[in-house]
């Protein structure tokens, strides 16, 4: 049994990392911090979790948090982890960090894109990609994990096979993806209200969406060189869900059963990922509420394109559930350790 405490546990990503641990086997939630609610009891904060949690909410003091617990999940938004990192608590627990603040190795193309001053990039280096399908080795042995942004999650799973084998021009990658409105946060905002988002959708970010240049390196780790791509996001008037189709040309002309075979070979000994038969198209109704991406493909003859499509939850792949997917390889559990429900219908 480990202990655990939650920096942030009352955003959307923060509740859903208290829902999932909640039910973990082999853990125990010490501390619901938030700056918002704090002394006030965390099941009146979120009344679906009456009678099953009885904490109060507290601050955001790290370093005494440091002393009690095994990791800290920090769920709060850009710069706010890096503000209060330092090696002192490094040395004493581990952190998987929820915003992007170690996930861009470049300090100055994080800061262009966030447009803010990193606190702390003296850290960036040593913080290990928490995308356990492709790190799985080097999370084992971490002591700081970034966990990845929820479009750079979806896009990556969905893509990167294909970067690898290199079947697809990698310059001519055009990501389009639509987000359910929890991907924004809880804050209040105009742009979220109920009447702004139902009955519409929209693009936003376009050419500037900051998980651009997180998609970008990554993709440039496999492919050995700097990639370059289109990434346009949507609102959706919906509350979880993220659906990428990806564009990409082909390199080669190749067959249904090559394509499927790169995804076979890559997946099939993945958990959490699940490659969908011929024609069937991903839906984010059959992985809402789960840790699974369900990804698939068409090859676009007329075109010589390579249409690349996945579905995933935003707030649990997308963020509480990979992030507890990393807690899991740190601490040696079984991956999949309280992450094995199967997606809410309807």
């Amino acid at each position: 049994m480990i202990k655990v405490g939650i920096i942030g546990s009352t955003g959307y990503a923060g509740q859903e990392l208290v829902r999932i641990l909640a039910q973990h086997k082999k853990v125990k939630i010490v501390w619901y911090g938030s700056r918002s609610y704090i002394d006030k009891k965390y099941a009146d904060v979120f009344q679906n979790m009456f009678e099953i949690v009885d904490a109060q909410c507290m601050d955001d003091n790290m370093e005494e948090l440091a002393e009690m617990v095994d990791v800290i999940f920090t769920a709060t938004p850009q710069g706010f982890c890096a503000s209060l990192i330092n090696e002192k608590i490094l040395s004493k627990t581990k952190l998987i960090d929820l915003s992007a603040d170690f996930r861009i190795k470049d300090v100055n193309v994080y800061e262009t894109w966030y447009g803010i001053e990193h606190k702390n990039p003296s850290f960036i280096e040593e913080a290990v990609y928490g995308l356990c399908e492709w790190n799985r080795e080097k999370i084992k042995k971490a002591r700081l994990v970034a966990n990845p942004g929820c479009y750079p999650t979806c896009s990556f799973l969905t893509i990167y096979p294909f970067i690898k084998e290199g079947i697809i021009d990698t310059n001519s990658i055009i990501i389009d993806a639509k987000s359910g409105t929890s991907g924004a946060g809880r804050g209040a905002k105009v742009d979220n209200l109920y009447c702004e988002v139902n009955e519409n959708m929209k693009a936003y970010g376009v050419a500037t969406h900051r998980h651009t240049p997180e998609i970008e390196e990554q993709f440039s780790y496999v492919a050995e060189k700097p990639v370059v791509i289109n990434f346009t996001p949507h609102l959706v008037p919906m509350n979880r869900g993220i659906l990428v189709t990806a564009y990409a040309s082909l390199k080669k002309k190749v067959s249904y059963e090559e394509v499927k075979g790169i995804y076979d070979s890559y997946y099939k000994e993945e958990k959490f990922v699940r490659v969908l038969k011929n024609d069937i198209c991903p839906q984010t109704r059959w992985v809402e509420g789960s840790n699974y991406v369900d990804v698939n493909f068409k090859i676009d003859e007329r075109t010589n394109r390579l249409i690349m499509m996945g579905a995933m939850d935003n707030l649990v792949k997308g963020a509480a559930g990979q992030a507890v997917q990393n807690m899991n390889l740190l601490f040696g559990f079984e991956e999949q350790e309280g992450l094995e429900f199967v997606p809410l219908f309807p």
